[in-house]
């Protein structure tokens, strides 16, 4: 395992070598930021309403958001994927769960 988070519900999400493998293989530009993407989701601006259940954490990183995307069980989650974009408007259509004051 990479790390873990603690998300705002207050459930441990976790980020393994398997899944980060993959979400830097897609998404190079990423490398080396693991932690950031953790912090993301312990610290983020926004957190948006994912499709089938999983919640979005958006941060601004610079000229860019870090979208980490991740899924929350009882007393668990994990990291879906993750990946930089210069835009959230489309995101923030989903609905916003919880907002940076």
């Amino acid at each position: 395992m990479i790390g873990s988070a603690n998300s705002k519900n207050r459930v441990k999400i976790r980020l393994t070598e398997e899944r980060w493998f993959h979400i830097t293989e897609s998404h190079d530009e990423l490398t080396g930021l693991s932690f950031d993407v953790l912090d993301s989701i312990e610290n983020p601006d926004v957190i948006v309403k994912g499709i089938a259940g999983e919640l979005i954490a958006c941060t601004r990183i610079g000229n860019k958001y870090l979208i980490s995307v991740y899924k929350e069980t009882n007393n668990d989650g994990f990291v879906i994927t993750a990946y930089l974009t210069k835009s959230i408007k489309k995101l923030l259509k989903r609905g916003i769960l919880w907002k940076k004051k």
